[in-house]
């Protein structure tokens, strides 16, 4: 039976919720935003032909509740609902409740989810019809866990069995952290996924992550397209996939494309789906099955030619996809980096704040973009901003291409990954297509792409002669004077900037012919500003031409966008603020986020690395440790919502 789609509510935000309106608005269906509070503003709202708020700030409170979703989607007429992936997007209940409500349900049966959203009873299914398995044993009420522990064998993989994203895993190597990493993972996965449940799992510490893409209509036909290698990962969450894989041959291809068919044959499987494999000596076993649409579908879509969300579409309303197996080719490369909102010089922690610039690269690649200038990036959603995806008739060109692409987007105002994408996919291990599961460890791409010292100069002398020439646009006095002329000699102007933590003073003085001497690290350098307007400077140092692109965020704060790097300099005020002390044992939030837990009491004493308080931020946890042994003086309790740098707690000596 054919039932059409006129106007759908997806059940998102952000980045996904703009990809599928895309396609629904090239289908000629009307969409239907919602949104949090925060994200009142956002342009998935603006795009969308109706928006409705969900009166919440949590996810728990907006995008996770399943009463306020389904109670807009009767009171503003919708006939279908995309969820999009994460959220709701794999919970069983809420599937069957979007199908009790009459409404078209663009996704798998509930059936199928329950089975195969749940990587438990997904395994057991794989056992019954000969695909492998690792080792796994879930973790009930009743488990030993260190006995369930030596049997799956060490290191062990502790993993949430609902949901995915990397949310709810941990690495175990040691039986003394196991139980750490249970308690860890439980609320991580609950908080993420409304479901706690966990189970141990054997984890191969190099192997490669291989998913295939499936399609199946309701009328019995099942096609897969091709393979999608996801290896490159950090806290077990992907940030650069690629299409075809670079370790698979045609007929690995085909077993994987198999035995993916026949997991989705096993639950009657209907809509877009992903069967995950690990891969690893010829040798390949199930892990999961993703019973939605994946964060990088695009690769997929770029190297078949389809759609994918169309795709869902179609078979949501009854007709058969588009093409047959053998319509189906690769053709020639893809790859896709996740930006987000992240600090890959601290552990990759999740950083806020607001877009203050995004300008995307043209012509060479395809942004499917969450974020514009001026969105808000909290605390409370995932830092996904956007994904950058190339195809090219080679996977080095893709590689190259896309890491140009990233470099030429200018994105200001917090701190991101991009620079960390660009040395991956420029590194020769990556372009050698060595990409196991533990290439960031192993490999460690970010060491040696850090600004050069000269490029550090630049960049400072750039900022000082742009702020100058800002300063010059609308003088209260003598605005007809050259910018920098002296009637007598003068001392230099000077400005201080900081760097992370390396100081830089800039000297100038305006010349008689136009050009600034400029000195820095006791370096000389004679630069003319060839031009400026509101947000750009260039310069010409020693015959080279160089091109800034500068975000002011007050007070002291200078955002910096080159054709090679993208750097935060902070202007040293003229004044020291005499109010800012330091704390000796003092440790500081290395993120923005909630205290969800604190394991010692104020006055305890402690020993070096013990667990002093765990915080959450995105859905993420971070264990703060001692850093050192001494008394504790705790600054902040439970439930407690901080700030970047705020002060948690301070370790006097004992």
């Amino acid at each position: 039976m054919i039932r059409s789609i006129k106007k759908i509510l997806i059940a998102n935000r952000g980045e996904i919720a703009r990809r599928i309106m895309r396609t629904v608005h090239q289908m000629g269906i009307s969409s239907i935003a919602v949104y949090s509070d925060s994200d009142v503003s956002e342009p998935f709202v603006d795009e969308a032909d109706y928006a409705y708020s969900l009166d919440g700030q949590t996810a728990a409170d907006s995008y996770l509740n399943t009463k306020k979703i389904l109670a807009i989607a009767r009171a503003s007429g919708a006939d279908a609902i995309h969820p999009g992936y994460g959220f709701l997007s794999e919970n069983t209940e809420f599937a069957q409740s979007v199908v009790d409500a009459g409404l078209v349900w663009v996704g798998p049966p509930p059936k199928a989810i329950a089975i195969m959203g749940d990587k438990l009873s997904s395994k057991r299914l794989m056992n019954t019809i000969g695909v492998m398995t690792l080792p796994a044993i879930e973790l009930t009420a009743a488990t030993d866990t260190h006995a369930a522990a030596t049997k799956v064998g060490y290191p062990l993989l502790v993993k949430a069995s609902a949901g995915g994203g990397g949310k709810g895993m941990r690495v175990v190597t040691d039986p003394v952290d196991l139980n750490a990493a249970i308690e860890s993972a439980r609320r991580e996965s609950g908080a993420a996924f409304g479901n706690d449940t966990i189970f141990l799992e054997k984890w191969l510490e190099s192997a490669r992550h291989i998913e295939i893409q499936i399609l199946a209509d309701r009328r019995g036909n099942i096609i897969h397209c091709f393979e999608r290698e996801c290896s490159i990962q950090r806290r077990h969450q992907k940030i650069i996939e690629e299409s075809p894989s670079p370790a698979i041959d045609e007929e690995t291809r085909d077993r994987m494309g198999k035995a993916a068919i026949k997991a989705a044959q096993a639950v009657d499987y209907e809509s877009a789906g992903t069967v995950e494999f690990l891969y690893h000596d010829d040798e390949f076993w199930f892990l999961e099955m993703n019973t939605r649409l994946q964060v990088e579908h695009p690769v997929t879509e770029l190297v078949t030619g389809l759609d994918l969300v169309r795709e869902q579409l179609l078979i949501a309303q009854g007709f058969p996809f588009s093409v047959r197996q053998a319509d189906l080719d690769i053709s020639g490369h893809s790859i896709e980096a996740r930006l987000y909102a992240e600090d890959p010089d601290n552990q990759f922690l999740p950083s806020t704040g607001k877009v203050l610039r995004w300008k995307p690269a043209t012509g060479w690649a395809r942004f499917d973009a969450g974020i514009e200038t001026n969105s808000s990036v909290t605390i409370d959603f995932d830092p996904l901003l956007a994904k950058v995806i190339t195809h090219a008739p080679s996977r080095t060109e893709a590689a190259l291409t896309l890491a140009k692409s990233l470099e030429n987007t200018r994105i200001q105002g917090l701190t991101t990954n991009r620079d960390f994408l660009i040395a991956t996919l420029r590194h020769k291990t990556f372009l050698e297509g060595d990409t196991t599961t533990d290439f960031i460890e192993r490999v460690e791409p970010y060491d040696n792409c850090h600004i050069t010292d000269l490029e550090l100069q630049e960049a400072a002398i750039a900022t000082a002669l742009y702020k100058q020439c800002l300063a010059r646009e609308a003088p209260s006095v003598l605005g007809s004077l050259p910018s920098g002329w002296r009637n007598s000699k003068m001392p230099p102007e000077r400005i201080g900037f900081h760097f992370q933590k390396v100081p830089l003073l800039v000297a100038y003085r305006r010349e008689r012919d136009g050009h600034f001497k400029c000195e820095i690290d006791k370096c000389i350098f004679h630069v003319q500003v060839l031009k400026h307007d509101a947000d750009s400077v260039h310069i010409e140092i020693v015959k080279k031409h160089l091109s800034f692109y500068i975000t002011y965020e007050k007070p002291y704060r200078w955002w910096i966008h080159s054709a090679t790097y993208s750097i935060l300099l902070e202007e040293t005020p003229r004044f020291a603020n005499t109010t800012v002390t330091t704390t000796p044992g003092a440790l500081t939030a290395p993120m923005p986020g909630r205290v969800i837990s604190t394991h010692v009491n104020d006055g305890q004493y402690v020993e070096e690395g013990d667990l002093l308080m765990i915080i959450e931020a995105m859905k993420m946890e971070h264990r703060v440790l001692a850093p050192k042994k001494g008394i504790v003086n705790l600054k902040v309790g439970e439930a407690q919502q901080v700030s970047n740098g705020e002060l948690l707690v301070v370790i006097n000596k004992s």
